[in-house]
Parts: structure tokens; sequence; C-alpha cells
């Protein structure tokens, strides 16, 4: 299963502890997001920053669809089925963002796609930055609903 983490919130005042984890999970400003794979190692470090990030697994639909929209390769050129096929295994994007949910593949297999995608504010804005999801905020895990965020933040009403 793959997770998208986004990170939400800035660091000022924050422990360099945390900073270091968000550097180390290619989160280096507010809005980006970064497809993960579900390991207890990234489970740990997402737990570390609970307080700047919100992550949830997230499908292969949605996947495909941020790809299509705001995935990037060198030279800043959006992310098609043609670049994918020429420079990996898989045959289209589909065919990868399937692998990728499933954790048989990393966004490093396809040559040159940038590991982070720098997505928009959510349409309606955030509930709150300050407050953990459970609580009726942004904030930590959120499971599947991690979904409705990534659709709002595309651009794309749900």
């Amino acid at each position: 299963m793959a997770i998208a983490a986004v990170r939400i919130r800035g660091t000022v005042l924050a422990r360099q502890t945390v900073v270091d984890t968000l550097k180390m999970l290619r989160l280096t400003r507010a809005n980006h997001c970064v497809i993960l794979a579900d390991t207890p190692s990234t489970r740990g470090m997402l737990r570390k920053v609970k307080d700047y990030v919100t992550w949830g697994e997230v499908t292969p639909q949605i996947i495909a669809r941020v790809l299509l929209r705001r995935g990037h390769v060198e030279g800043d050129e959006g992310l098609n089925d043609a670049y994918v096929k020429a420079h990996s295994k898989y045959s289209s994007i589909w065919d990868f963002t399937q692998a990728l949910s499933k954790g048989e593949a990393s966004p490093r297999d396809v040559e040159g796609l940038k590991p982070v995608l720098r997505l928009h504010p959510p349409l309606k804005g955030y509930k709150s930055v300050k407050r953990p999801y459970g609580a009726g905020g942004d904030l930590g895990y959120r499971g599947k609903e991690i979904d409705n965020l990534l659709t709002r933040m595309l651009g794309v009403e749900k």
C-alpha cells in the first residue's frame, strides 16, 4: 500500500529533529506531497512530524490523477504515458500507479520523475492547521480520506 504525505505547516520554532525528518521525507515546503512506501520506518517518521503533515493510504486512481496533473520530469515537462514507457519498465502511468499502490514500485523506478509533487492549497481551505484530523483539524493520520484532500488540492471539487 502506498502512503501520500502532504506538508501543511511551516517549521518556524520547530525542533531540529522535526526539521531533519521533514527533509528526509523531502517535504521542504507547505502543500508539497510525496508518495511513500508503507514501511515501519516511514510510519515512524510520519508520527514524528505529525504536527506538520497529514498522511493516509492513497488509491491508485488518485495517484494516477495527481501524477498526470502535477507530476514533472527533468526539464520541467509534464509526465505522460510516452515518457513512462520510454524511461521505465511500465507501459503506462496506470500500470506504474498500480505497482506503486501495491508497494512493488517506487517513484525512482521512472527515470527523471521528480519525487515531490507541488500542489495547490485545497479548495475551500483547510479546516484547522493546528488540530489533529480526529479532533476536526487537518494534521496527522487521516486514512482513506487523503483522497478527498488530494482531489481538492488538484482543483477538482468532489
